[in-house]
């Protein structure tokens, strides 16, 4: 599997088994303590799928519980360390599009009415706005933050931002065309 892509699951249980050995629940904590899920979607459940992917593909390894009320403990193999190196320098210098439901909605304008289509535009805005401040009330609540989390928050309240001026420049063109029902 190392040489297979892993998915953003994978890659984020990777390193935080890399941190120290876990079992699930735990990794579901951490995972929701440090905000996480703003940057993948990872649900409680798909957490021991992923470490069973993981498992069978000798990237971690479960302890095996003295008794049976003991959870399983993952730590990660030596491949799975390596895999967790060599995937964390592809996240960082290679560009993987993220084509967003706007794009797609772009697409189909034509099927809409000048208003719903205006309308659309303007309440996404709306939304845009209020998401670049729920982030910013989440990285406010959280200092201190390690430098490289505050530069993720970053990361995305300036694509919040650009979506946010391309909207207004699009509705202020699309209002000025002739409608083409």
């Amino acid at each position: 599997m190392p040489s297979k892509k892993l998915t953003d699951s994978e890659l984020l249980v990777l390193g935080l088994l890399s941190e120290m050995p876990r079992h699930g629940y735990e990794l579901e904590q951490i995972i929701e303590q440090r905000g996480m899920r703003e940057w993948t979607q990872i649900g409680f459940s798909s957490i021991y799928y992923v470490l069973g992917k993981l498992e069978s593909h000798n990237l971690v390894k479960a302890d095996i519980p003295l008794s049976e009320k003991a959870k399983k403990r993952y730590k990660l193999t030596r491949s799975g360390q390596q895999a967790l190196v060599d995937q964390t320098q592809i996240a960082l210098r290679d560009f993987r599009s993220s084509n967003s439901s706007l794009l797609m909605g772009m697409i189909h304008w034509s099927v809409l009415s000048r208003d719903q289509a205006l309308n659309g535009l303007e309440t996404r805005q709306k939304s845009v706005m209020r998401e670049l401040e729920r982030l910013q009330s989440i990285q406010l609540d959280q200092q201190p933050l390690p430098d490289f989390v505050d530069a993720m928050f970053e990361f995305n309240a300036m694509q919040l931002k650009t979506e946010s001026e391309w909207i207004s420049k699009t509705l202020v063109y699309m209002q000025t065309k002739t409608w083409l029902s």
